[in-house]
């Protein structure tokens, strides 16, 4: 398993846990570290990635939550499962707001992280989802 994709778990399991206990931000910079000591032994070098993928969702968070819904509009939001919702906000930040990653990795990035964390069906939520914004994304740019 790659480093960067331990460092998205690392990012899903913060989000997780900050979703969990209802969303208290201050506690993020402890959040995080507790995940670096307990699950991120040798990921010293994506502490930044870390760090700058959660502050990303987070300063988006109203923006992202918006697109997942747009996208979902089967699944009532607030019942998502938890980890299926954190998924998808990393997805979508990755793919609409950091151009850093490329959109493929960032969908199938997402997808494996669904399949490790989630349910029986959460791999094929989270494609549905994704695929669907990136198709979308697509068509936008052959259109200008």
């Amino acid at each position: 398993m790659s480093n960067r994709h331990l460092a998205r778990s690392i990012v899903m399991q913060t989000l997780y846990q900050w979703d969990f206990r209802e969303k208290p931000t201050a506690a993020i910079p402890a959040i995080v570290s507790q995940n670096m000591v307990e699950f991120g032994v040798g990921l010293e070098n994506e502490e930044e990635y870390i760090k700058n993928t959660v502050d990303g969702v987070l300063k988006n968070i109203k923006k992202i939550d918006k697109i997942i819904i747009k996208y979902a509009p089967n699944w009532p939001f607030e019942q998502m499962a938890l980890v299926d919702r954190n998924i998808l906000r990393i997805g979508v930040y990755e793919l609409k707001i950091n151009d850093q990653i490329p959109a493929k990795v960032a969908i199938n990035e997402a997808i494996e992280i669904a399949k490790t964390y989630g349910g029986q069906s959460s791999g094929k939520f989270v494609n549905g989802i994704l695929g669907s914004i990136y198709n979308d994304l697509q068509k936008k740019r052959k259109e200008s």
